[in-house]
């Protein structure tokens, strides 16, 4: 799944309380997104206003 180039972390966030994602804590300035729904996951992501595509 592409995400658009344009997203913040808080859209992203956002996106991801609706997949059953909720957020656990926010440290400086990143969220940390906790699942429990296929056991647990988290996420961290930071409250950029705009995400930026990482190097794999």
């Amino acid at each position: 799944m592409r995400l658009p180039r344009d997203l913040s972390g808080s859209d992203l966030a956002h996106a991801l309380r609706k997949l059953g994602y909720s957020v656990t804590r926010q440290t400086g300035s990143h969220f940390r997104l906790t699942t429990y729904e296929h056991g647990e996951h988290h996420l961290t992501i930071p409250l950029a206003r705009i995400i930026h595509e990482g190097l794999s």
